[in-house]
């Protein structure tokens, strides 16, 4: 199909019309490359659109004006390639890349230079600086120039450039492209995705390129080939972009034993990460490359942090909300602005919000759009595009658009709701004001009052660069087990040799020798339980002892399965008449019947049959029906947010709220009330408030922990007064506090003890992994967690191309291998893995304990309240959800508002 037809045919799902300057976005879209080699259209150029090297490519004096990807203070071509650079094998000298740079009117900061030279010295490491500050040039030119040291040219893969998302890989050739036209033009730059065509993946398998552009699953997807030590024989660098996102979860660990392979096979391998908004360097740095140094870069970066305040905050707020009740300042705020990102935290509200938005400015149809990550990659490409043109107006996005791409003409973020923790919002807040020198500026829009309160919390962590830490998994036996048979596919391995690689890696360095037997055993035998079925015995050893795949349907089904994230099975939807829509979970989708409608993709759609994985729907008016939720759970308020946000109560407490900033001059009203019947927590004191209602006997606690750690604690309170007194509990959580409600007559003061020091008792942390682990339905819980285990050892098969295996079949066999494990193998290390994740991931242990400890030591402040504080209606209202319809919901939360706003008083 011709770019032409792909255009016209792309316009014709997009029924909503669109200004002339949009198609011409769109065809003009259609005529990148997908994911070869980048050659940069000249109608990019001359539209001023090719900004891909951006801003967090190059130094630019504080102050300095913005500049094109050229470096022109303009928008016309980029300067021409000299004579004397073409043909050029050798990597420029540090001369040549300064001269590069003062042509585009740009300065190398001392931070670039000093990657440079560490580079230049052989030296790995991690360099750490704000976004837009030029982090992507400072580590590019250290490969162009590492290409020096080599007098004879090498033929063969140099650079490997890792990106977490395969969204950002074009938009890093033509980063990477742009400088190398004019320095290193013999090289090939070319990227290697799940996007990239069969024929450019042929072809990169009998020669790849100079550089290499991909993510962790590709690269040990090539890792599993076996000539793999030949493909990477001139290997001299790695540079892993966005190494914060990577380094706290299994990707990250694929990741680092990916680096411990190829490190084997070149001990001088250079490597270098990328990171911002990061708030454990050390951490980071190790996990990436043990001995390797940190380089800090020191540019100034002003960013602001604000907030839209409501008119009318309530006095007693509660949540769910999706804050379209600040739809008109929204847009008012986006009619002032050339380009605006307004940031969502699901992908269900951020169809409903483009959705009111259209509906409340019909002409800007064209003008702005959806960008989430179930949307199409063609739809995807199409609004990236009009981002980076300028042509958009404003895009509503969830975290699809939180990294790397780099779109200069957006001057404003906007985050609908709390972001619930500071690296996210400073990430977001660094897509505007995308260049050294310029403000990045965020404005929180709160969804309902208490959002206010975080809000002001917010500017104060940012103002202090308190950031939140990302952990490292600690020997996660799931990827282990996965990478073993890698390597076996990949020309095989000693286990002595390899284990001794493993450790290498920071997750692995404690790495016990019967772990690992356990891990060669489960991939050889398939463990205890399994050794009687063929397809689980994945690797075997030879007569020289090197362990290899032996049969090649195993290989094929593993290569099918190699990499780490792990998502309920989607379907796709396509109209009927042609083109596709994206992606919705097989969940959504099995509810629906023929002629039931649903909004997505920015559109009302009628659903018409569902055929061998595919939702087929045809465009609908009338009413919009249900939107598509996807699984994943509420994000929990980090605990740097929290400490922030009851900083502000302390001060509150001390000097008023009214002597505050503007977000705690709002909610006056509202801790005036709270104070009045209760009082407000503070970091030395946690209030508690009881109750009696028709319901029974209440108890509010207000912690400020966040919503996992809420509903680790409130189980493990619950638990605790039960073995006591026999009791039973409701319970309800929010990211402030829990309410732990009785049907029976139970005296909270009696069974607190306040004041007498037995808070050791329910507060303490002896016994507490078997107190939480008897308080919760563990086993349940280690029952999702290990299916997602189950899929990354490769334990299930999720179907080859065209014929995936549903959803419920998938359950079906994890729930198999959970059961027959726990019957006849209660010491597989699997299963203790999924409980380990469950109590640090889901529950938050490590954050539970530490709460804990915080309680034993804060004041208590008991209250027995006649009606609901402000702080515990919102708590009542989470508990009516569960059993309430939405509408029945808001007619007895209004009801119950307007009876407590009469007793509040004016």
């Amino acid at each position: 199909m011709t770019a032409r037809a792909r255009s016209t045919s792309l316009r014709a799902q997009l029924a909503r019309p669109r200004p002339k300057a949009a198609d011409a976005a769109l065809d003009s879209r259609n005529a990148l490359p997908g994911a070869g080699a980048v050659a940069a259209p000249a109608d990019w150029k001359a539209a001023g659109a090719l900004v891909a090297a951006g801003a967090d490519h190059a130094g630019t004096p504080p102050g300095a004006p913005a500049v094109d990807v050229a470096g022109n203070a303009g928008t016309g071509p980029a300067p021409k390639m000299s004579a004397r650079s073409v043909g050029k094998t050798s990597g420029p000298s540090p001369t040549q890349a300064k001269a590069w740079f003062a042509q585009r009117g740009w300065k190398v900061f001392p931070f670039q230079r000093d990657v440079w030279k560490a580079a230049m010295a052989g030296e790995s490491g991690l360099l750490h600086a704000s976004t837009g500050a030029g982090k992507t040039y400072a580590v590019w030119f250290a490969a162009l120039q590492r290409a020096a040291l080599h007098k004879r040219p090498r033929v063969g893969l140099k650079v490997v450039w890792l990106t977490p998302m395969r969204a950002l890989a074009a938009d890093t050739l033509r980063a990477l492209q742009e400088s190398a036209t004019d320095l290193l033009p013999s090289w090939q730059i070319e990227a290697r995705t799940g996007d990239t065509g069969s024929a450019q993946r042929a072809r990169q398998n009998k020669r790849l390129p100079d550089t290499l552009v991909t993510t962790p699953e590709s690269l040990t997807l090539m890792l599993s080939k076996a000539d793999a030590i030949a493909q990477f024989a001139q290997l001299d660098m790695v540079i892993i972009d966005e190494w914060h996102e990577l380094m706290g979860n299994k990707r990250g660990v694929q990741t680092q034993l990916a680096l411990a392979r190829l490190r084997h096979w070149n001990p001088q391998l250079v490597v270098w990460g990328l990171s911002a908004t990061l708030g454990n360097l050390e951490q980071a740095r190790q996990a990436l490359m043990p001995g390797g140094v940190a380089v800090e870069g020191h540019v100034a970066k002003d960013i602001v942090v604000d907030t839209l305040i409501p008119e009318h905050p309530s006095r007693f707020p509660w949540g769910g909300h999706l804050g379209l009740q600040m739809l008109p300042r929204v847009v008012e705020e986006i009619e002032r602005h050339a380009t605006t990102l307004v940031f969502t935290n699901t992908r269900s509200q951020a169809e409903l919000w483009y959705q009111n938005m259209l509906d409340a400015r019909p002409d800007w149809a064209g003008l702005i759009a959806l960008h989430h990550g179930s949307l199409d990659k063609e739809v995807r490409d199409w609004v990236e595009l009009g981002l980076k043109s300028g042509q958009l107006k404003a895009v509503i996005c969830t975290s699809s658009l939180d990294l790397g791409v780099d779109f200069l003409p957006v001057e404003r973020v906007l985050q609908i709701g709390s972001a619930k923790g500071i690296a996210r919002l400073l990430q977001r807040a660094g897509r505007s004001g995308h260049a050294p020198g310029r403000v990045s500026r965020l404005t929180l829009v709160p969804t309902q009052s208490m959002e206010l309160l975080e809000a002001a919390g917010a500017r104060q962590a940012v103002a202090a660069r308190d950031i939140e830490a990302r952990p490292v998994p600690y020997k996660p036996l799931d990827v282990l087990v996965q990478h073993l048979v890698t390597i076996a596919l990949g020309g095989g391995f000693r286990s002595e040799e390899l284990l001794a690689e493993v450790r290498t890696a920071w997750s692995y360095r404690d790495l016990t020798d019967e772990e690992w037997q356990w891990a060669l055993d489960f991939v050889a035998r398939g463990g205890q339980t399994l050794a009687v079925y063929p397809e689980y015995r994945r690797v075997l050893p030879d007569d020289h002892g090197v362990y290899r795949v032996p049969d090649a349907a195993i290989g094929r089904r593993h290569r099918m399965g190699i990499g780490t994230i792990v998502s309920d099975s989607s379907l796709q939807v396509k109209y009927v008449s042609g083109g596709r829509l994206g992606s919705v979970e097989e969940s959504f989708i099995s509810r629906l019947k023929q002629g039931d409608h649903f909004l997505f993709a920015g559109r009302i759609l009628e659903f018409v049959r569902l055929h061998e994985m595919t939702a087929y729907v045809r465009r609908a008016t009338g009413a919009r029906g249900a939107v598509p939720r996807w699984q994943g759970g509420k994000m929990p308020m980090s605990s740097e947010l929290a400490h922030a946000a009851l900083e502000q109560l302390r001060l509150a407490t001390i000097e008023g709220a009214q002597s505050l900033g503007p977000e705690m001059q709002a909610i006056a009203p509202l801790l005036a009330t709270q104070q009045k019947w209760s009082a407000l927590p503070t970091p030395d004191t946690t209030v508690i408030e009881t109750m009696h209602s028709r319901e029974g006997r209440h108890l509010f606690m207000f912690p400020f922990a966040g919503r996992s750690v809420h509903i680790g604690l409130a189980s493990l309170i619950a638990w605790r007064v039960a073995r006591v007194t026999p009791v039973t509990f409701s319970i309800a959580v929010n990211d402030y506090g829990f309410e732990l409600l009785a049907a029976q007559e139970l005296d909270w003061a009696a069974v607190l003890d306040v004041g007498h020091g037995s808070k050791a008792g329910l507060f303490g942390t002896d016994n507490l992994l078997e107190d939480v682990l008897a308080s919760l339905n563990a086993t349940e819980l280690s029952q999702r967690r290990f299916r997602e285990i189950a899929r990354i050892a490769g334990l299930i098969f999720q179907g080859f191309p065209g014929q995936p295996k549903s959803a419920r079949q998938l359950q079906a066999s994890s729930a198999l291998f959970f059961s027959v494990f726990r019957q006849h193998d209660a010491g597989n290390l699997l299963l203790t893995q999924a409980q380990r994740e469950v109590l640090e991931q889901e529950l938050e242990l490590t954050r539970l304990r530490a709460t804990l400890q915080e309680l034993q030591a804060r004041h208590i402040s008991f209250h027995a309240t006649k009606r609901a504080t402000p702080f515990g209606f919102a708590l009542m209202v989470e508990r009516f959800r569960e059993k309430l319809t939405t509408e029945k919901l808001s007619d007895r939360v209004a009801r119950m508002v307007r009876e407590l706003e009469k007793a509040a008083g004016p």
